[in-house]
């Protein structure tokens, strides 16, 4: 019998630990080497506060769970629980109209929609889910397979085959604005689906992002999820199963080097050099190019893929707060602004201004801020009495144009974001008793996000699908390097919380060395 094969992956993100999952359960023997010594990458909780489990990186998880890859790993074994956020997104008033409520259910959505903003967006906001429901459901399928033209042909085939399916091209290849201008008139509602699709990273004006304003009608079939505990719990969970498959993790233990050597693949760390038959690389694309650089591969290679690689100018900053109460928004409750994510937006020029501004290198004129306070969902995150909510505001350049330190900026760029709540919620400042502020270069030194891009490279249309992060490793190996597989935001589908690239990663391993593949979503 032979021995079983041997795979390491290089960093501790979720979709490094969800290809270390499915290899582990197939027999492989893994190790995962983390440099940090906190596992989970961008999907990790610690106690920032006396007392609160606050989240470094992601808070709310749409994706995964739309990609059946939780039930397959039967995750809920190993501690992961789901509470869902209903409503799932909240517009304050504007001081004349009523807020705008986005419930899972379609029915009260549009009630609240007639109510702020009148019957015919109400009624096409009923047509646009109609619509885009199903073609999400499309976009998520082509999110959850390696991205080869057979298979995003496969995903979307049968959608709409009218003048050959132009028109339904050129409405994905739209930008969002143009996507929302089409289907409502009212601007609060447009900002609102603007700022949800702006999420991704891009802007809604580019071309290629409707389809980012359209995975709101998704939503309604099943909204954002907040694991109980923290978004750490969904890397506990796998760490849990990888664990009990036989799998290593060792946290604190840095990759230096991946040469390859003969057949096999070595992978050194300032402490020793492992040898493996495969290699899982987790880190940012442009992490995986200097450990490749280090062990010796074609430099002239190397230096076209890192030119070519676009980061992009910096997304945005996070401030967390330890609070004694929840926002309180004029004319809502609680139980409608809370569970959700809190658009503090009712105008798409906001969001163009501060876009325009980061790609100039300067702070928005005003910080557009997406407000959640997960802790009315899960109470065991806060001790009791207190509250903890996650600011998170676009766009903010990692480097800026005159040169000066973010550090110089970090504390009156918090202050700054904290009174757009105020100026939604008023009073809300005065509950705040703990913060603790992520500017892009904290974000870059933290959990390693080259600058500051939570998505790790930019999510525009030439970085997507078959183009990720270039088009000679859309397909998650490496040319010239077998047996080195890529997994992570820097590969198809992208940032966010899906878990699909390191399903996808494992497949590859797996049907490459002939085993049996993963089994098929129906």
């Amino acid at each position: 019998m032979s021995a079983p094969q041997t795979c390491v992956v290089v960093g501790s993100g979720h979709n490094a630990l969800v290809a270390a999952c499915y290899l582990a359960r197939a027999g492989q023997r893994v190790v995962v080497l983390e440099r940090d010594e906190v596992p989970g990458g961008a999907v990790s909780t610690v106690e920032r506060f006396p007392g609160h489990q606050v989240d470094r990186g992601s808070s709310a998880h749409i994706m995964i769970r739309h990609t059946g890859i939780i039930e397959e790993l039967e995750l809920d074994r190993f501690g992961l629980r789901y509470l869902d956020c209903d409503p799932w997104g909240f517009t304050p008033s504007d001081g004349v109209r009523a807020p705008i409520v986005f419930h899972r259910d379609l029915d009260q959505t549009c009630a609240s929609v007639a109510a702020a903003c009148g019957a015919r967006d109400a009624d096409a906001y009923r047509r646009f889910v109609g619509v885009w429901s199903e073609r999400s459901a499309r976009v998520m399928r082509a999110f959850g397979t390696p991205p080869t033209p057979g298979r995003l042909m496969r995903s979307f085939w049968g959608l709409d085959a009218r003048d050959g399916g132009s028109a339904l091209s050129r409405e994905f290849l739209q930008s969002g604005d143009a996507l929302l201008d089409y289907w409502f008139d009212d601007e609060r509602l447009k900002a609102s689906l603007a700022w949800f699709g702006a999420q991704s990273g891009p802007p809604m004006s580019e071309p290629g992002t409707a389809p980012m304003a359209g995975f709101a009608a998704l939503m309604h079939t099943l909204p954002p999820g907040r694991a109980v505990g923290g978004s750490g719990a969904l890397s506990a969970a796998l760490i849990a199963r990888l664990r009990a498959d036989g799998g290593e993790l060792h946290t604190g233990e840095a990759v230096t080097a991946l040469r390859r050597t003969g057949d096999r693949w070595q992978v050194s760390t300032a402490a020793r050099t492992l040898t493996a038959d495969t290699v899982v690389a987790g880190a940012h694309i442009l992490s995986t190019i200097e450990l490749l650089r280090a062990g010796g591969f074609d430099a002239p290679t190397l230096d076209d893929w890192q030119r070519r690689i676009r980061v992009g100018p910096g997304i945005g900053m996070v401030v967390r707060l330890a609070t004694d109460r929840l926002p309180h928004y004029p004319g809502a409750f609680p139980s409608d602004s809370a569970r959700g994510l809190q658009f503090l937006v009712s105008d798409r020029n906001q969001l163009r201004r501060a876009h325009g501004a980061a790609l100039g290198g300067a702070l928005p004129p005003r910080p557009v801020v997406l407000a959640m306070s997960f802790s009315a969902v899960d109470p065991s995150i806060a001790p009791p009495g207190q509250h903890q909510l996650s600011l998170w505001a676009q766009w903010h350049p990692y480097a800026l144009a005159d040169g000066s330190s973010w550090a110089r900026h970090a504390d009156r760029e918090a202050d700054r974001i904290v009174a757009e709540v105020d100026r939604y919620a008023p009073g809300f400042s005065a509950s705040v008793r703990q913060r603790f502020v992520q500017t892009p270069v904290d974000l870059e030194r933290e959990m390693g996000l080259r600058g500051g891009n939570v998505m790790h490279v930019e999510m525009s249309l030439d970085q997507m699908m078959l183009w990720r992060p270039l088009p000679e490793l859309s397909n998650q190996r490496v040319p010239g390097a077998p047996g080195l597989y890529l997994t992570g935001a820097s590969t198809h589908p992208g940032g966010g919380v899906s878990g699909a690239s390191g399903r996808s990663a494992a497949q590859l391993v797996l049907r490459d060395q002939r085993r049996f593949p993963l089994p098929r979503r129906r």
